[in-house]
């Protein structure tokens, strides 16, 4: 099966906020998630739900609920991206809005996750341990939208914000999370973006 995203962040909620392709071109962006299938294939791709929670999802014949679950996660996207581009911005913080929508996101994930207990094996002497579960909500339509909120809510309580970058490509600024040794990247992908401003500035160079 062909890729359907373009996966270039090195984290699922950056990739996430990308799904809306030329945000900041004049003529307007391209929306990558028209639909409820476009969002599940999002999260299989990125590996965030498996095969036999997609397939459940997937069977589902609830559209209007199909149809809020996408509005939700919409809504999210936009959040998250007005957070990271607020603070890759001259501001160097989000805007306030932003972060309450946020936290409403993630609580509202909290509240759809069990703890659960489990032991590593049939051993009797075997480690044994709780986990974060999504128990009986893992067959709602909204299972995408919470699995994102608690991707998102990871990275932005992490150190890993000190190193999320955008694409300094203007007609793309795509979101990555900036892995280098360095940490000197300044393309959301070199074969793409890298390629595309060398040979701008070349024939800047040549136009003198």
């Amino acid at each position: 099966m062909l890729a359907r995203f373009q996966l270039f962040a090195a984290h699922p909620a950056l990739d996430f906020v990308n799904t809306l392709d030329n945000r900041f071109v004049a003529k307007g962006p391209v929306e990558q998630l028209g639909g409820y299938e476009d969002l599940l294939a999002f999260m299989r791709q990125s590996e965030l739900l498996d095969g036999r929670r997609i397939a459940g999802l997937t069977r589902q014949d609830r559209p209007a609920g199909a149809a809020r679950a996408l509005l939700a996660a919409l809504d999210l996207r936009e959040a998250l991206a007005a957070v990271f581009y607020g603070v890759l911005g001259a501001t160097r913080k989000p805007p306030p809005q932003a972060m309450k929508s946020l936290e409403r996101h993630f609580l509202n994930a909290n509240r759809h996750r069990e703890l659960v207990w489990q032991r590593q094996s049939a051993d009797p002497g075997a480690a044994s341990g709780a986990s974060w579960e999504w128990g009986r909500f893992e067959t709602s339509l909204e299972l995408p939208v919470w699995v994102l909120a608690t991707s998102a809510a990871g990275l932005l309580t992490s150190n890993a914000m000190d190193h999320v970058r955008m694409c300094t490509n203007e007609t793309c600024r795509w979101l990555f999370l900036d892995s280098s040794k360095n940490h000197s990247r300044r393309w959301c992908n070199m074969k793409i973006c890298g390629n595309r401003m060398k040979v701008r500035r070349y024939q800047a160079r040549h136009e003198r």
